[in-house]
């Protein structure tokens, strides 16, 4: 009877510690891979040295609300610059941030949005943006507005584009490919570079959270 229980003991024991061994690895696997900055460009994304502050702008989002600076603040913020004419890069790109933002746990979803600003403001109304902007992802935001603002915007967060004539009544936008990242303080933090993938920015993004401190 005692040799008995005393291999039941033993069988619980265990148990008990494959139970914990399991957990650990769980909770493991649910922590960020922290990466150095020298990994994190390897895997496409770049941190600047120090957070760059920029000029304010008061533009409108696919709802026809105000969209700031200050709607950027207190949430990280990944922007994609991009129009909705835009016959292969723009959808694709939204399509990746898509899958990258669905495959975030929920606590993580509420740290982060994503915001596409029109380079076509002249085509590209409000209402234009409530149709194209929630067909990738009913969070995301869609921001358009003053030609001149957004030209400021992208020269002060490095994007380029230009306005390629295609017909008489007709162009394209051709225009820089990657992601601003904008920290919690509503500054430019880094970027990602194509091409994206939604695996690294997942990762990546996750490794920057976890070490900013914000």
């Amino acid at each position: 009877m005692q040799q008995k229980m005393g291999i039941q003991r033993t069988v619980l024991m265990l148990l008990g510690l494959i139970s914990l061994v399991v957990c650990g690895f769980i909770w493991r696997m649910s922590q960020p891979v922290i990466m150095s900055n020298e990994e994190l460009r390897i895997n496409g994304a770049v941190v600047l040295d120090k957070p760059r502050i920029f000029s304010d702008f008061e533009l409108l989002d696919h709802s026809g609300e105000p969209f700031n600076i200050a709607r950027m603040q207190g949430i990280w913020t990944i922007v994609f610059f991009g129009f909705t004419h835009c016959p292969d890069i723009c959808p694709t790109t939204l399509a990746t941030l898509n899958q990258t933002y669905s495959k975030l746990k929920d606590s993580e979803k509420e740290r982060l949005q994503i915001v596409m600003i029109s380079l076509d403001p002249e085509r590209d109304t409000v209402e234009k943006l409530a149709e194209y902007v929630p067909y990738f992802n009913s969070e995301f935001i869609g921001v358009t507005g003053n030609q001149h603002l957004i030209r400021r915007l992208t020269a002060e967060l490095n994007i380029a584009y230009n306005r390629v004539p295609l017909g008489p009544d007709n162009y394209t936008v051709d225009h820089s490919t990657q992601l601003v990242l904008i920290n919690p303080k509503g500054h430019y933090h880094g970027f990602f570079k194509a091409p994206h993938s939604e695996t690294m920015m997942r990762s990546t993004w996750r490794s920057i959270d976890a070490t900013s401190g914000l």
